[in-house]
């Protein structure tokens, strides 16, 4: 079910109560006055903060589920893992998606007794997903924007025993809905689009299974993962433009991936939205929009390098998903791309002043 974001912006204000202020309040205490009895009231800043929990409201509305924050997407990624995998538990997770993914399960997941086996994203259901306690999927991938069919693949997990954890980062939940395909448990930066202003690190996990949440709030709370009350109250703010701002990227990303990949300087693009990409078929079937990010493949590095720095209407910086375009070349943070593979995340800017400023770069290469 699509999330209803008018209702999610008057989620707080038909709530409020006479001279109440209809902007959420920051709420920054370590502390909170307990005399007496302190069953059912916040207790410390490590376990209960009235900004974050408004927050959570809000996501949980547009998750239809219920969620918890994290002060960054990593630590969302985590806190499902950990709350999900034990010592001589089975992880698979794909070799091509997040890179930092890969490091937490390889560098420390592995060391605590779990054993990790990656597949590719387009063969990620050859062998089957017997045995695996945890099968960690993420669709679009991330850089390449493969995908997966994931009703087909929680539907498989769940016969074998085993759960499904998604990370929606690329598309947020307006774009796709693993939690209504059917995946157990959503995770997301919304360092990214969902904050959308380039000015905050934070994460969310959503899931339906009450334990599984249990377990997920219990290791955010022994492990101290918790975010900032500033952080939580921006990516509130966030939030209230998320639609406009996920319309207005993704329409804009579908016209450049058009015009890009007519370009004599474009080798090679990737836009799930383009109908003859690889993805195309998947997404039409499981996305509601094809998302903000594409990726093009120059001739040369030195013509990347060249483009990304040149033009003026992209930023050359990792991350992705806010209000500014942004390019960098993935080869450089050691992902399996061409060294002259671009991921380009489309931004707020008008889209023919954007095509203009690409174009223009692309010409003089």
């Amino acid at each position: 079910m699509a999330p209803k974001t008018g209702e999610m912006l008057h989620l707080r204000g038909n709530a409020l109560n006479a001279g109440e202020p209809v902007a959420l309040p920051l709420t920054q205490s370590s502390m909170y006055h307990l005399p007496g009895v302190t069953e059912g009231l916040a207790t410390y800043g490590r376990v209960d903060n009235p900004t974050w929990e408004h927050l959570e409201h809000v996501l949980a509305h547009l998750e239809d589920a219920p969620c918890l924050i994290f002060p960054s997407g990593m630590g969302a990624i985590s806190a499902a893992l950990f709350a999900t995998l034990k010592a001589g538990s089975r992880l698979l997770i794909p070799s091509d998606g997040y890179y930092v993914t890969r490091v937490l399960a390889d560098q420390f997941l592995s060391g605590l007794g779990v054993s990790v086996t990656e597949r590719p994203t387009t063969t990620f259901t050859e062998g089957g997903f017997d045995g695996f306690d945890v099968v960690f999927v993420e669709s679009p991938s991330n850089p390449g924007l493969d995908m997966m069919d994931l009703p087909a693949i929680a539907a498989s997990v769940r016969a074998a025993g085993g759960i499904t954890v998604a990370d929606n980062t690329t598309l947020t939940p307006l774009g796709q809905r693993p939690l209504d395909l059917g995946v157990d448990v959503v995770v997301a930066s919304d360092t990214k689009a969902m904050g959308g202003h380039s000015d905050l690190l934070m994460g969310h996990v959503a899931s339906r299974n009450a334990q599984i949440m249990e377990q997920v709030e219990d290791w955010r709370r022994v492990s101290g993962a918790i975010p900032g009350p500033y952080e939580a109250w921006l990516l509130h703010r966030g939030l209230e433009t998320l639609d406009v701002r996920f319309d207005r990227m993704c329409t804009s990303a579908l016209v450049l991936a058009e015009r890009l990949a007519e370009h004599h300087a474009v080798k090679h693009i990737r836009y799930p939205g383009l109908p003859g990409d690889p993805s195309h078929t998947l997404a039409k079937a499981q996305t509601t929009r094809f998302g903000f990010l594409l990726s093009i493949t120059l001739e040369t590095e030195d013509k990347a390098e060249t483009f990304i720095n040149s033009c003026p209407m992209l930023r050359p910086a990792t991350s992705f998903g806010g209000v500014h375009s942004s390019a960098e070349r993935r080869a450089r943070w050691g992902d399996d791309v061409d060294p002259a593979f671009i991921r380009l995340s489309v931004g707020c800017e008008p889209v023919e002043e954007l095509w203009q400023s690409i174009e223009t770069s692309l010409n003089v290469l």
